[in-house]
């Protein structure tokens, strides 16, 4: 089997386990009511609101990825820069995880910068944003703990649930067999491959650690990552205001939200398909939202976003080589 046929199954077998996924989340669901619903119940401005916001994000990243390839000796022009970030996110869409290749590569064409040091600029960049999701989560476990304990006393029928499936014999199960595997990797299999490459990880992530103590303006790469993830959450935040049934729900809930929608983009499936609908989802449930009215907001929440980044990563891989070919005569012109 050549690495052609491999990635095409690899891309179906992505797509397949999210369509999957995507199923069992709205599989039973009244189709006529959720275009009733798209059609008559829906303020849209909020969702033109979102996708601005979006794209404020995708160009505040694309300022810090500037910033990160700086100390390379090289300073990538800001278009090239933004429509490579915009061909990452297309890629997305395609294969998980290929974006962050994707884009390296576009700029290593255009801007003539070493593609593996792109990559490592990356992993910075990748290690910011997972710093970045740990220290949201640790705000909204404390923030929202009382919330939730509330939210269990009212409801005790789900409180019972969640006790009787900790104590069941499936959940201790997977905890025991956590522990056995994890026992076994550390002791027995030191020498595979993988633990390997989990080491070299981990020095990677130790490393960009470094690069952003470092740096210079490390407060505005700071100010830039803090940008990045507050658009991020109005992005989804917004939208609650487009429907009756979620617009009453405050900020710190729209980030709980967010923070589990989060997880769910980090499944390896394209564009978080499926993942992201049922973290959305039960985290409104949480706070009273119904499992229908949920399932609307995540399925337009989503598809506009991933519209928005179909569409605008199309032009921006139409644009690129019209851009750079402009460049190019200019300075031919210009010798």
């Amino acid at each position: 089997m050549n690495n052609k046929t491999k990635q095409i199954l690899k891309v179906l077998l992505f797509l397949g386990v999210g369509g999957f996924i995507f199923w069992l989340v709205y599989r039973g669901m009244d189709v006529k009511h959720l275009k009733s619903v798209l059609k008559n119940d829906v303020n849209y401005w909020w969702i033109w609101l979102s996708l601005l916001l979006g794209l404020i994000s995708h160009i505040s990243r694309t300022f810090r990825w500037m910033m990160l390839i700086k100390p390379l000796g090289k300073t990538p022009g800001f278009v090239n820069s933004f429509l490579a970030v915009m061909v990452g996110y297309l890629m997305n869409l395609a294969v998980p995880r290929m974006g962050e290749i994707s884009r390296c590569g576009v700029l290593a064409k255009y801007e003539k910068i070493s593609f593996t040091k792109l990559v490592g600029t990356v992993v910075t960049e990748r290690i910011t944003d997972v710093i970045s999701m740990l220290l949201l989560t640790a705000f909204v476990f404390f923030a929202q703990f009382k919330q939730m304990i509330e939210f269990l006393n009212n409801n005790p029928q789900i409180k019972q649930s969640i006790v009787e499936f900790s104590l069941s014999p499936v959940a201790i199960a997977i905890v025991v067999g956590v522990i056995i595997l994890f026992i076994i990797f550390m002791k027995r299999l030191k020498h595979l491959a993988i633990v390997q490459k989990i080491k070299e990880a981990l020095r990677s992530f130790a490393d960009g650690l470094k690069t952003i103590l470092k740096m210079e303006n490390k407060w505005l790469f700071i100010f830039h990552s803090f940008i990045i993830w507050l658009m991020y959450f109005l992005m989804l935040y917004v939208v609650s205001f487009a429907f009756d049934f979620t617009s009453h729900l405050s900020w710190i809930v729209g980030l709980t939200v967010f923070v589990m929608g989060s997880y769910g983009m980090v499944a390896p499936v394209q564009g978080g398909i499926g993942a992201w609908h049922f973290m959305v989802i039960q985290g409104l449930l949480v706070y009273g939202v119904s499992k229908s009215d949920g399932q609307i907001f995540a399925f337009l929440a989503h598809s506009s976003m991933t519209l928005m980044m179909l569409i605008v990563g199309l032009i921006s891989l139409w644009l690129l080589p019209i851009v750079n070919g402009k460049n190019k005569a200019e300075s031919n012109t210009e010798s």
